[in-house]
């Protein structure tokens, strides 16, 4: 991690859980970052975890749904563009999401296609509520089932 970075996320823990619900809403967006990193740092320096989850949740969860709404936009050309995503896939990722419809951003917590997923449910206009819904339980069980694997795995090392 170059110098920056490392900066921004000491920061970014110094500002506790709001730090770490600003970490969350930019790692859920279209931009790259680790929310995790904040989250654990938070958790090991004795804040609430069920508090910290909260707030990465929520703030995923908010940067997740701007993905939604770029898609809801409509601008393939933007998306190709600025998100570098072509939009062979938005319409591949349509294809499949046909008939499942929101509960499908669920899985917008996944590495590389958690945004398409997203975008998609946009272009496809998904219910609002039931696409906020399902991506937030969806990193819900994320966040906890990452903090809890890696509580153990810290705890093997440092015990």
């Amino acid at each position: 991690m170059d110098a920056f970075v490392t900066g921004l996320i000491q920061i970014l823990i110094d500002w506790g859980y709001c730090g770490l619900f600003l970490s969350a809403l930019v790692a859920g967006s279209v931009l790259p970052f680790s929310s995790e990193l904040v989250l654990v740092a938070l958790v090991k320096a004795g804040l609430n975890p069920t508090f910290c989850i909260l707030a990465a949740t929520m703030g995923n969860t908010i940067g997740g749904m701007t993905c939604y709404y770029i898609g809801h936009l409509g601008k393939t050309d933007w998306v190709e563009k600025y998100l570098g995503v072509k939009p062979e896939k938005i319409i591949r990722m349509q294809t499949f999401l046909q008939g499942k419809g929101a509960f499908m951003a669920f899985f917008a917590f996944l590495p590389f296609v958690g945004e398409i997923i997203a975008i998609a449910l946009g272009f496809m206009r998904s219910n609002v509520w039931l696409t906020t819904f399902s991506m937030f339980i969806g990193k819900l069980l994320r966040y906890i089932l990452m903090l809890l694997a890696l509580e153990g795995i810290i705890n093997l090392f440092i015990g």
